[in-house]
């Protein structure tokens, strides 16, 4: 059944700051409401935004921050946990890189750090049912991240390993998710184990096909991959739960492709762009994820490698506003409906 997706809406983790309007969850919510938004995506690390510890167990402080955003005149449309949840699983190869996204007292303590890991993502998922969520969004991690390229050729039973290890993992994060009916939305991300519709469906099937592992589908990072990220809804439009609407293009040239050569993002043939400057078809993704009845928020992810962020904003959620797709209620052709009448049929058939 065709649905409407509503939106716009707007993930914080990019604009959230130590000025204002940026350094508390009230200001940024009316910062974002005067934009056109009508939805807040909630980083559930940032401290100023949201103590996601006490959300999972306080309902009156959840009740407090729906009304905050109420007052702005926008609603909290997920929390999002990808630091947290990128730190459930982390090769050795990204100790150093990744320790700033854990809690200082966990810092170089990789066994602490995941233990806290786990738990934060756990209390994302009780959070959410205080706020009257449904949904939950973050990363997986990665362990086999380093060895995506088949060369040097890795070990046999390298890749199998790792991805159960991943699913040993994240299987008591999933039964919390169902325990508190929250959906865990798995932002399908390079850097992260998964990535692509393969890697969702190795893990899928190590999980057990559990009914809370599931999809944020954001095209950018498909476009990324010159992966077919149209025809990824019509795959597998059960499983996605969330929408990052973020652009990217794919430029390329003689001297690069996908890979593109350790180049910063602006000289990248592959880069993220705010909506409208890349080249990712959105009439076709706002049309095909109308049409399998999605009908979660439309959220603005920005990082763009050359506009600034204030202008992103502003055009985000215009564009995005455009794209949703009021879906009909009836057919363009009922004005001619001749009804069901098996005489005619049989008629038009040849039948006796």
């Amino acid at each position: 059944m065709m649905k409407t997706i509503k939106g716009p809406a707007i993930y914080l983790a990019q604009f959230a700051g130590d000025a204002p309007p940026f350094d508390t969850f009230g200001a940024i919510c009316e910062w974002a409401a005067s934009l056109g938004f009508k939805g807040v995506q909630i980083p559930a690390w940032d401290l100023r935004m949201i103590d996601v510890v006490k959300a999972a167990e306080s309902k009156s402080y959840c009740d407090d921050l729906k009304g905050v955003a109420a007052e702005h005149g926008v609603e909290i449309t997920e929390l999002a946990s990808h630091l947290q949840g990128q730190l459930v699983a982390v090769n050795p190869a990204y100790d150093d890189a990744l320790d700033a996204f854990a809690a200082p007292h966990v810092r170089g303590n990789p066994k602490a750090r995941q233990e806290w890991a786990v738990e934060q993502v756990k209390a994302a998922a009780r959070a959410s049912r205080n706020l009257g969520l449904t949904s939950h969004v973050t990363f997986s991690g990665a362990l086999a991240w380093p060895f995506v390229y088949p060369w040097p050729p890795r070990p046999a039973g390298l890749i199998k390993a790792a991805f159960e290890e991943l699913a040993r993992r994240w299987r008591p994060i999933l039964d919390v998710h169902e325990e508190h009916g929250i959906d865990a939305c798995f932002e399908l991300h390079p850097g992260e184990d998964l990535f692509d519709g393969t890697t969702f469906e190795r893990f899928l099937e190590l999980v057990g096909n559990h009914p809370r592992c599931n999809i944020a589908y954001d095209p950018s990072h498909f476009r990324l991959q010159n992966l077919d990220y149209v025809g990824f809804i019509d795959v597998y439009h059960e499983r996605i739960k969330a929408f990052h609407v973020k652009d990217a293009e794919l430029r390329s040239t003689p001297k690069q492709g996908v890979y593109s050569g350790f180049s910063d993002w602006p000289e990248r043939a592959g880069r993220f762009r705010s909506l409208g400057d890349g080249d990712v078809d959105f009439r076709s993704i706002f049309s095909q994820l109308s049409v399998h009845g999605f009908d979660g928020w439309a959220v603005l992810e920005w990082e763009c490698a050359i506009k600034d962020r204030m202008d992103g904003a502003r055009e985000g959620a215009k564009f995005i506003a455009d794209h949703i797709i009021r879906v009909s209620e009836s057919n363009f052709d009922d004005f001619i409906d001749q009804g069901d009448d098996r005489t005619a049929i049989n008629r038009a058939l040849g039948l006796s």
